[in-house]
């Protein structure tokens, strides 16, 4: 999973230039129906009236620079039409914010109409790279 470009220049910020880079308390996981890019755009998440990111925490890492998400990520039930999500991110907030990884998922996912787009814990798994 790519760090977004704005997490790059933080870690670089932070390690070589010693500019120090505040956490987010909270990280929030979007869907995607194309590949968001390093640079977040353009505009591919889900936009719909069901639809809103989805606070997550993540476990400790599994493995040097890995970790998944620890709880089950669930979103609203679909309405008004499917959607087919091809891509997860991680921001941090809830709305506009700065992306910070974004990975296609294992296979793109159709939701019918009231389908609840949910992720079991373990699934959702962020690489720095």
């Amino acid at each position: 999973m790519p760090a977004s470009n704005y997490l790059k220049g933080k870690v670089i910020d932070g390690t070589v230039r010693g500019i120090n880079f505040a956490a987010p308390a909270t990280v929030y996981v979007s869907l995607h129906t194309a590949d968001p890019t390093a640079n977040a755009t353009p505009a591919t998440e889900i936009s719909a009236g069901w639809y809103a990111r989805q606070a997550t925490a993540f476990a400790a890492q599994s493995t040097a620079g890995q970790t998944s998400n620890s709880g089950t990520v669930t979103y609203n039930g679909v309405s008004g039409s499917p959607v087919t999500a091809t891509h997860f991110a991680v921001w941090d907030a809830a709305t506009l914010g700065n992306m910070l990884y974004y990975a296609p998922l294992s296979a793109p996912k159709t939701f019918a109409v009231t389908d609840v787009p949910t992720w079991l814990p373990g699934t959702l798994t962020v690489t720095a790279t």
